[in-house]
Parts: structure tokens; C-alpha cells; sequence
């Protein structure tokens, strides 16, 4: 369950400012405990009240004027470098809010100008109560659709350049790639006839031919020899 948004604003009524006093009181100390365990930093609390005579002090009071030497043995400008007032902080606020304020109102005189322009095409001309600050504004809403359609066109021409010289890369790499492969595999043919004589085949019929004596004449099995004839 999400926490309620408190107002901030003095509380009228005296029983329930006491109230809230009081839980506030022990949260700011339980805050400023848990900081200073968690990020290893020196701090310290006095809150005055108007009911009690005399202050609520964090952690002790020799720990309150530890920290107050400290603070004060540092130079003038340190001290009030980030050290608000009530006034400056209430100062703080109006200009953030100012801030907020004046982008809402851009933002909705924009929405306006937009549904004003939509008018105006629908109808094919400007509207008869369209008064000169409209027409300006119209004048202005038009040339920013304008620059980011442009933009858009430019950023798209863009991405599809590099996205053409991408694949351009890809097909000379891969065309490249294709040759060295065909180059290698030529090479290797070579190496492997010439590692393996296929030169020498014929050599080498010819000496088996003759350590075999395919010329002489060879005996029939039943012993009968025919001179000078050759087996068929």
C-alpha cells in the first residue's frame, strides 16, 4: 500500500501537531542514526520544542560539540556552501514550481496549436477566428513538424547508405574468400600429382612390364613348348 502524500503545512491543531511532533521527532533520529552507520559520516541533532524546556540532542552532547568544532574549523565559504535558510529554501521551491508551471503551459498551448492546425487542413484554409499570435504560432508548429520530418528523411538516408556499404563489405569479403578457396584447392591439385608422379606412369609400366619378362616364352601347362611364339 502505497504512502498517502502529506501536506506540507502548519498543523492547527495543537493535539494533533504534538502528536505528529513527536513521531517526526523520533523519525528525524532514527534517520540521523542510520546514516551515519550506514555511510561511516559524522552528524548530529538538536530540536527545540516549544513545550519541552529542553532540547532533544543526537547522539550526546560531547558527540553535538565534536561535530560543531569540526564544522566550524572549516572555512567561511565550505560552511555556507551548501547551507540553506528557510527563505532560500521557500525560494527553491517557487522557482522549481514556476519551472513546472511554464512547461505545462507549453506543452498544452502546443496541444492546442496542433488541433488548431488539424482544423485548418480539414477545412482547406484558416479558420475565420484564428487571430495573428494563432497564426504565428501555426507559422512555428509547422516549421518544427517540418525539421523533424527532414531529420527523419536524413537519418533514414543514412542508415540506408551504411546499410548498403555493409552488405557491399560483406559480398567483396565473402567474394574474396570464394577466390582464395579456389586459388588453395588449384594448389593443392598440383601438389598432389606432383608428390605423386603421376608423371612417371608410364616409367613405371614399362619397368614392371620388363622385370615381369612379358617378352620371353612361356611354358603350356602340359609341358609342350611352341617356339618363338608368345603367350597370347
Amino acid at each position: 500500500m502505497t504512502r498517502r502524500k502529506v501536506k506540507l503545512a502548519y498543523i492547527i491543531d495543537n493535539s494533533k501537531r504534538r502528536a505528529t511532533f513527536i513521531k517526526r521527532k523520533k523519525g528525524l533520529i532514527k534517520k540521523i542514526d542510520e546514516i551515519t552507520t550506514l555511510c561511516g559520516v559524522e552528524g548530529c541533532a538538536i530540536i527545540f520544542s516549544q513545550n519541552d524546556p529542553q532540547p532533544a540532542i543526537w547522539p550526546s552532547p560531547s558527540g553535538v560539540h565534536t561535530v560543531l568544532s569540526r564544522f566550524r574549523s572549516l572555512p567561511e565559504l565550505e560552511q555556507s556552501k551548501k547551507m540553506q535558510n528557510q527563505e532560500s529554501f521557500l525560494m527553491g521551491r517557487i522557482r522549481k514550481g514556476e519551472e513546472q508551471l511554464n512547461k505545462l503551459r507549453n506543452e498544452s498551448r502546443k496541444k492546442e496549436l496542433t488541433q488548431l492546425m488539424f482544423q485548418c487542413l480539414n477545412a482547406g484554409q484558416i479558420i475565420d477566428d484564428v487571430n495573428m499570435n494563432d497564426v504565428n504560432g501555426l507559422y512555428w508548429l509547422i516549421e518544427q513538424n517540418m525539421k523533424k520530418i527532414e531529420r527523419h528523411m536524413e537519418e533514414t538516408k543514412a542508415a540506408t547508405v551504411v546499410e548498403n556499404r555493409a552488405e557491399n563489405v560483406i559480398g567483396s569479403v565473402q567474394g574474396m574468400e570464394n577466390n582464395v578457396g579456389a586459388m588453395q584447392t588449384q594448389h593443392l591439385s598440383l601438389d598432389f600429382m606432383t608428390n605423386n608422379n603421376f608423371g612417371d606412369t608410364q616409367h613405371l609400366s614399362l619397368d614392371f612390364m620388363t622385370n615381369n619378362n612379358f617378352g620371353d616364352v612361356l611354358p603350356f601347362e602340359n609341358g609342350n613348348n611352341v617356339p618363338n611364339r608368345l603367350w597370347p
